[in-house]
């Protein structure tokens, strides 16, 4: 088993669409890249932690490759919008990949400027790619909460 760590705004969101991948053996929610020990939600939510909301994702290399949790990652939120995805804002909805390898670091940048030549954004990239730090998980309740809940997403869009 291999991990990848990614945050892409809500992480109830996130962990949905890499739960989904046949490959992936579990996922877990948390926070990475802040300055405070084990953090809990209320205190990440107040945005002076420095943590990401973020999922670490457990896969099967053999059948799953990490070129394909990116191409998931880029797809499922914007990554042109700093600190903002949907009507979640604040630093812990940033855009980032946290990398666990050198691999995992080239196969990301790489990513990123594929995405970025794609001409799919009108707007550049803002996505950071970051070293992997300690990763606290969530409370319980926050785990595959949009399974418990029977939802799909974390906000229906207006239309």
């Amino acid at each position: 088993m291999e991990k990848a760590t990614f945050g892409a705004g809500c992480f109830w969101h996130v962990e949905e669409e890499f739960r989904r991948l046949k490959g992936v053996v579990s996922t877990q929610v948390g926070f990475m890249g802040g300055t405070v020990a084990n953090p809990s939600y209320g205190d990440v939510c107040t945005g002076d932690t420095g943590h990401a909301e973020a999922v670490e994702v457990s896969y099967d290399p053999a059948r799953l490759a990490y070129d394909e949790l990116l191409g998931t990652f880029w797809r499922m939120h914007d990554p042109t919008t700093l600190n903002r995805q949907g009507p979640d804002s604040g630093s812990q909805y940033r855009s980032v990949i946290f990398f666990h390898t050198p691999e995992q670091e080239a196969a990301a940048r790489a990513s990123l400027e594929l995405e970025q030549a794609s001409g799919r954004h009108r707007r550049p990239i803002v996505t950071e790619i970051i070293p992997a730090s300690t990763f606290w998980r969530a409370e319980e309740y926050h785990q595959q909460y949009l399974a418990k809940q029977g939802r799909g997403a974390c906000y229906e869009e207006k239309t």
